[in-house]
C-alpha cells in the first residue's frame, strides 16, 4: 500500500535501509524514492493475520520461510523495495539479507479501495519479473473473493478466480483450502 511520494530526494538502496531505521511508519522504495505506507483497515490486519495463521504452520519443517508484512521483497534485478502483505520463499539465496527477500515463490496482497488498481497492475508487472513467484494472490477485504495469478508450467500468467464455496489452491506451497478459511472471523460492512 502506498501514500503519496514523501521525499523528493533520491535514495541509494543502502541510504533507504539507513533512513527507514528512523522512521515510524514503513516505506518502499520504487525508482530510488521513498512511499510512505498507507494505514489498513481491521479486516486488512485480521484477514493478512489469518493467511500468517494457515501457511506458517504449514510450511514447518519444509525449509521455506511465511513473512509477513514486516519484510521487504526486492524486485528481481532492480533497487526497488516492497512490503507485501505477506511472503513466502523456498530459496536458499535468500539466507543471505536480513533486510529483505528476493525470490519469493508466493506473494498475497489484501486490496484496499486506495491501492487494488496498482496492485493489479504496476505491482503486479513488478513481482511477475522473477522467475521464482508462482502465486501472486490479491485478496478482497470488502468480500469473500480472492484472486489469484497462477504462473503455469509453460510461464503463461492465468487468473483463477475464487469466491465463497470454492477451495483455495496454492500451487506454490502444496496446499489447498476453504475460502472460509481464510476469511474466518471477517465481518463485512453491509453494501449499500
Amino acid at each position: 500500500m502506498i501514500a503519496a511520494r514523501d521525499s523528493d530526494r533520491h535514495f541509494t538502496p543502502e541510504e533507504y535501509f539507513a533512513w527507514e531505521e528512523k522512521q515510524l511508519e514503513k516505506h518502499e522504495l520504487i525508482d530510488g524514492r521513498v512511499y510512505a505506507m498507507t494505514g489498513r483497515t481491521r479486516n486488512h490486519s485480521d484477514i493478512a493475520g489469518n493467511f500468517l495463521s494457515i501457511v506458517k504452520p504449514h510450511l514447518r519443517g519444509s525449509g521455506c520461510k511465511t513473512y509477513n508484512s514486516d519484510c521487504r521483497v526486492n524486485i528481481l534485478d532492480t533497487s526497488n523495495y516492497i512490503y507485501p502483505d505477506l511472503s513466502v520463499t523456498c530459496d536458499s539465496r535468500d539466507t543471505f539479507s536480513t533486510q529483505y527477500i528476493t525470490y519469493p515463490c508466493l506473494i498475497v496482497e489484501v486490496l484496499s479501495n486506495s491501492t487494488e488498481a496498482y496492485d493489479r497492475g504496476k505491482k503486479f508487472d513488478k513481482y511477475r519479473r522473477n522467475p521464482n513467484l508462482v502465486d501472486y494472490v490479491l485478496v478482497s477485504s470488502d468480500e469473500m473473493a480472492i484472486d489469484m495469478y497462477h504462473k503455469n508450467d509453460a510461464g503463461e500468467w492465468i487468473i483463477v478466480s475464487y469466491r465463497e464455496g470454492d477451495r483455495v489452491e496454492f500451487k506454490s506451497i502444496n496446499l489447498c483450502l476453504p475460502i472460509e478459511q481464510v476469511y474466518e472471523e471477517i465481518v463485512f460492512d453491509p453494501q449499500p
